[in-house]
Protein backbone atom coordinates (compact mmCIF):
# COMPACT_ATOMS: atom_id res chain seq x y z
CA UNK A 1 0.00 0.00 0.00
CA UNK A 2 1.41 3.60 -0.29
CA UNK A 3 1.27 6.21 2.32
CA UNK A 4 -1.39 7.51 0.88
CA UNK A 5 -3.65 4.40 0.61
CA UNK A 6 -2.92 3.52 4.48
CA UNK A 7 -3.40 7.10 5.45
CA UNK A 8 -7.54 6.89 4.08
CA UNK A 9 -7.37 3.56 5.46
CA UNK A 10 -6.27 4.20 9.04
CA UNK A 11 -7.85 7.64 8.76
CA UNK A 12 -4.78 8.94 9.93
CA UNK A 13 -3.07 12.13 8.82
CA UNK A 14 0.12 11.47 6.40
CA UNK A 15 2.25 13.63 8.73
CA UNK A 16 1.00 11.25 11.47
CA UNK A 17 2.10 7.76 9.87
CA UNK A 18 5.26 9.77 8.87
CA UNK A 19 6.26 10.56 12.19
CA UNK A 20 5.38 7.14 13.85
CA UNK A 21 7.78 6.07 11.55
CA UNK A 22 10.38 8.47 12.10
CA UNK A 23 9.99 7.86 16.15
CA UNK A 24 9.71 3.61 15.65
CA UNK A 25 5.95 3.09 16.11
CA UNK A 26 6.26 1.60 12.74
CA UNK A 27 8.41 -0.90 12.57
CA UNK A 28 10.68 -1.73 9.84
CA UNK A 29 8.31 -5.00 9.59
CA UNK A 30 5.49 -2.82 7.52
CA UNK A 31 7.96 -0.53 5.64
CA UNK A 32 9.19 -1.48 2.07
CA UNK A 33 10.75 0.77 -0.28
CA UNK A 34 10.15 0.26 -4.59
CA UNK A 35 12.80 0.06 -6.83
CA UNK A 36 12.03 4.27 -6.90
CA UNK A 37 12.78 4.75 -3.30
CA UNK A 38 9.05 5.18 -2.60
CA UNK A 39 7.43 3.61 0.43
CA UNK A 40 5.38 0.19 0.59
CA UNK A 41 3.06 -0.63 3.77
CA UNK A 42 2.42 -4.36 4.33
CA UNK A 43 -1.07 -4.73 4.47
CA UNK A 44 -0.73 -5.67 8.44
CA UNK A 45 -0.08 -1.82 9.15
CA UNK A 46 -3.82 -0.76 9.10
CA UNK A 47 -4.29 -3.40 11.77
CA UNK A 48 -1.50 -2.01 13.96
CA UNK A 49 -2.22 1.66 13.73
CA UNK A 50 -5.35 0.89 14.71
CA UNK A 51 -3.78 -0.80 18.13
CA UNK A 52 -1.61 2.24 18.68
CA UNK A 53 -5.15 4.48 17.66
CA UNK A 54 -6.71 2.43 20.64
CA UNK A 55 -3.40 2.85 23.06
CA UNK A 56 -3.39 6.68 22.43
CA UNK A 57 -7.50 6.43 23.27
CA UNK A 58 -7.20 4.86 26.49
CA UNK A 59 -4.29 6.87 27.54
CA UNK A 60 -1.12 5.61 26.62
CA UNK A 61 1.56 8.10 26.06
CA UNK A 62 3.69 7.50 22.47
CA UNK A 63 6.48 6.37 25.19
CA UNK A 64 4.39 4.26 26.33
CA UNK A 65 3.38 2.53 23.02
CA UNK A 66 6.65 2.74 21.55
CA UNK A 67 7.97 0.74 24.21
CA UNK A 68 5.21 -2.11 24.20
CA UNK A 69 6.21 -1.92 20.51
CA UNK A 70 9.95 -2.45 20.71
CA UNK A 71 10.92 -5.82 20.65
CA UNK A 72 12.87 -5.73 23.63
CA UNK A 73 11.35 -2.94 24.85
CA UNK A 74 9.16 -5.06 27.37
CA UNK A 75 8.45 -8.67 28.15
CA UNK A 76 4.82 -9.99 28.04
CA UNK A 77 4.46 -9.27 32.05
CA UNK A 78 5.39 -6.14 31.23
CA UNK A 79 2.61 -6.16 28.75
CA UNK A 80 0.34 -7.02 31.14
CA UNK A 81 1.64 -5.14 34.56
CA UNK A 82 1.04 -1.73 32.31
CA UNK A 83 -2.55 -2.84 30.53
CA UNK A 84 -3.16 -3.54 34.20
CA UNK A 85 -2.42 -0.10 35.89
CA UNK A 86 -3.82 1.60 32.75
CA UNK A 87 -6.98 -0.09 34.12
CA UNK A 88 -6.53 0.85 37.36
CA UNK A 89 -6.26 4.63 36.43
CA UNK A 90 -8.88 4.56 33.99
CA UNK A 91 -11.59 2.93 36.85
CA UNK A 92 -9.65 5.43 39.69
CA UNK A 93 -10.72 8.20 37.28
CA UNK A 94 -14.70 6.74 36.98
CA UNK A 95 -14.80 6.66 40.71
CA UNK A 96 -13.35 10.28 40.71
CA UNK A 97 -16.05 11.31 38.32
CA UNK A 98 -18.86 9.22 39.58
CA UNK A 99 -18.04 11.02 43.33
CA UNK A 100 -18.14 14.78 41.40
CA UNK A 101 -21.30 13.65 40.06
CA UNK A 102 -23.32 13.00 43.39
CA UNK A 103 -21.36 15.87 44.71
CA UNK A 104 -23.16 18.27 41.87
CA UNK A 105 -26.41 16.04 42.86
CA UNK A 106 -26.28 17.07 46.63
CA UNK A 107 -25.20 21.20 45.06
CA UNK A 108 -28.44 20.88 43.02
CA UNK A 109 -30.71 19.11 46.18
CA UNK A 110 -29.18 21.45 48.90
CA UNK A 111 -28.90 24.74 47.12
CA UNK A 112 -30.87 25.23 44.10
CA UNK A 113 -34.21 24.97 46.07
CA UNK A 114 -33.77 28.18 48.26
CA UNK A 115 -31.10 29.91 45.95
CA UNK A 116 -27.55 29.33 45.61
CA UNK A 117 -25.78 29.08 49.25
CA UNK A 118 -29.23 29.68 51.52
CA UNK A 119 -29.89 27.22 53.55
Amino acid sequence: MKISEVAKASELPISTIRYYEQIGIITDEYVLRDQNNYRIYAPGIIRHLNVVKHCLAVGFSIQEIKSMISKNGMSKDEHVSLIQNKIREIEAAQKKLEESKQNLYDILTLNCEKGFGKY
